[in-house]
């Protein structure tokens, strides 16, 4: 047995060393990351060349001032730290603390063995102090935040040399209906290894909390159907009631036509909500919930194309608020009332595309321009990215999201699997009943189906 574990820590010592040589490289400005987790090669790269953190930085910045999560988030906050507090025995016991964090990144408390509490506090691992990746670069807490998994930074997976003394463990508590990060739950040791049960205290503390999220959820779909209802009464036009995220919570049954999703069926509950296959639609739903949380008396319109119609149509959108907390949108089709939105390629928040992607294979990270990209499939859990350097795995955590950033940079969403690139399309096939398929130009000249509720998006985009 004593063999067995001075192996083992020959073994990590080995890694540890091999990690610490990769960044020392990737420091330099080189690109090999021989022996790196894909996850951490692609914060490290977030790190070097997005945020440029320093590698070099000691301590954590003082986190702003201004409380930016909104008030309902309080009680979740509270009540993860409620389960971080009772962990505090456990993690204590190894010489760990428990810190939560906002979604800023921003250390709202902190329990856990004091020794290492006080080493915490001189690299500014304490409250009011900011561990999101942007400003401290790779860490637990950070770097849970911009992943839909829990996270382990090991040592000299740290982007700051002056962390990598560190083992931490986190995960992300999120909105069950934005998919945004609400908090973060993270143990840190010092200079020690994580304990055993560190994955399944943070994984049980998170579903426990989850579920805080999805039970307010629901009520707030039960509250905007009522308001659908009351609107419907008062007028005749077609009408959807959405949540922040573009999901349709109910729709009448000319909108639903308008959508492509079944008409006058109740979806409560986040987890059954309609997502059209419009994504105009989502991105000016999704801008309109931002715009009226922050101006409670904002109304705003815009033009949509439909999944019926050669010509855009007008849309409005109301929001909903209870108690101040925003339900969603109920969306009026056909009228214009409030603010114009801005429009696709305006000057305006709505979206920022990127200049390159970032793909995997085996321990390595690739980056890719996007001509150099010809589709995306997704498989499961997986986005599979068809390229120039053959198939690689999407650093993307899903098609959904995928479609979001690629949206304005010459993407289309064409089938529930496939997004691709419009500039990469060889042919288009004509199939009985009016189906198509797209010939893409990869090598394969792999044919991509086109499903019925995005042929009118992709005719659009193609001129025929």
């Amino acid at each position: 047995m004593a063999e067995a574990r001075r192996l083992d820590a020959a073994s990590r010592g080995r890694g540890e060393a091999t990690v610490h040589q990769a960044w020392e490289r990737f420091v330099r400005g080189e690109d090999d990351l021989r022996g790196v987790r894909p996850e951490v090669a692609i914060s490290w790269q977030r790190c070097r060349d997005q945020f440029r953190v320093d590698p070099h930085l000691t301590e954590a910045p003082v986190a702003v001032a201004e409380v930016c999560h909104a008030l309902e988030h309080d009680v979740v906050i509270a009540e993860l730290g409620f389960r971080a507090a009772s962990l505090a025995h456990e993690v204590n016991t190894h010489g760990g603390i428990v810190t939560i964090t906002d979604a800023s990144g921003r250390v709202l408390a902190q329990w856990g063995d004091q020794a290492t509490s006080n080493v915490a506090s001189a690299a500014n691992l304490a409250p009011w102090f900011c561990w999101s990746e942007g400003a401290t670069g790779t860490n637990g807490m950070g770097t849970a935040l911009l992943s839909y998994a829990p996270v382990v930074i090991r040592g000299a997976e740290h982007w700051c040399e002056a962390f990598h003394d560190w083992n931490c463990a986190g995960v992300a508590i999120r909105d069950v209906v934005t998919r945004e990060s609400v908090a973060v739950l993270n143990i840190s040791c010092w200079r020690s290894d994580l304990p055993g049960a560190a994955g399944a205290w943070l994984s049980n503390a998170a579903t426990m909390t989850q579920r805080i999220l999805r039970r307010r959820a629901k009520g707030d779909g039960t509250e905007l159907m009522a308001a659908f209802n009351q609107a419907r009464s008062r007028s005749s036009a077609a009408l959807a009631a959405v949540d922040p995220s573009g999901r349709v919570v109910l729709a009448d049954d000319t909108a639903s036509v308008l959508l492509g999703i079944p008409g006058s069926t109740p979806a409560p509950d986040p987890a059954v909500r309609w997502k059209p296959e419009l994504p105009e639609f989502i991105q000016a739903a999704v801008y309109a919930a931002k715009q009226a949380t922050s101006n409670h008396d904002w109304l705003g319109s815009t033009q949509i194309f439909t999944r019926l119609a050669n010509e855009p149509m007008p849309i409005s959108f109301r929001p909903v608020f209870l108690s101040g907390h925003l339900l969603g949108n109920l969306v009026t089709f056909g009228l214009a009332e409030g603010v114009p939105l801005p429009r696709p390629g305006e000057d305006s928040p709505l979206r920022t595309p990127p200049h390159r992607m970032v793909a995997t294979r085996e321990n390595r990270m690739i980056l890719l321009r996007l001509p150099e990209v010809s589709f995306a499939q997704s498989d499961g859990n997986d986005v599979w990215l068809t390229t120039d350097q053959g198939r690689l795995r999407s650093a993307s955590p899903g098609l959904d999201k995928l479609e979001t950033e690629l949206g304005d940079a010459g993407f289309l969403r064409v089938h529930r699997q496939y997004v691709v690139n419009l500039s990469r399309i060889r042919e288009v096939e004509r199939r009985f009943k009016g189906e198509l398929l797209l010939v893409m130009d990869d090598k394969a000249q792999t044919m991509v189906p086109v499903s019925r509720r995005n042929t009118p998006a992709v005719r659009r985009a193609l001129a025929i």
